[in-house]
């Protein structure tokens, strides 16, 4: 894996965060608020899960331990979840755009939050967490198609070709 491959994964996995939380301005606060049958209960909390996962991971690659984690109620509407997604999303660009293809293909230590210490390479946590965006975009999709307000295909070769 390489440092370029890596950037590309990571601007389509903005871009596919961009286009659910464009559909979700859409909705009203009851919407965004209102239970669903999926497994964080609510699109806010399927939300701020994904983003929970994005900073966590980040965080652990920088070699920090996080303490404190994000709850749904941290965010009383969509535009706090958008305006801290968008500090994350620029945080990771900031460690993205700092590796290099060595870095990418090395290996870091962290420690999870029962205090076990583990040992990834680098770009294998990297694309689970684009993986794991896939999964929760698709439950937040799957809740705002429901809702009328589809956020349209995300797929990695739409992206792909929408950037030739």
């Amino acid at each position: 894996m390489n440092k370029l491959d890596i950037q590309t994964l990571y601007k389509f996995n903005h871009w596919a965060n961009m286009r659910i939380l464009i559909a979700v301005s859409k909705l009203t606060t009851e919407q965004f608020l209102a239970g669903a049958v999926f497994p964080h209960r609510e699109l806010r909390s399927t939300l701020t899960h994904a983003l929970l996962a994005e900073w966590i991971w980040r965080t652990r690659w920088q070699g920090e331990t996080p303490a404190a984690r994000f709850k749904p109620e941290d965010f009383p509407n969509l535009d706090a979840l958008r305006t801290r997604w968008l500090e994350e999303e620029k945080k990771l660009d900031t460690f993205i755009n700092s590796l290099n293809d060595e870095s990418v293909n090395a290996t870091f230590q962290y420690k999870t939050k029962d205090g076990e210490i583990r040992e990834n390479v680098l770009w294998h946590a990297m694309i689970h967490v684009v993986n794991h965006g896939t999964q929760h975009r698709s439950e937040a999709a799957a809740i705002l198609t429901e809702l009328g307000h589809s956020p349209g295909d995300l797929d990695l070769m739409l992206f792909l070709n929408e950037q030739t």
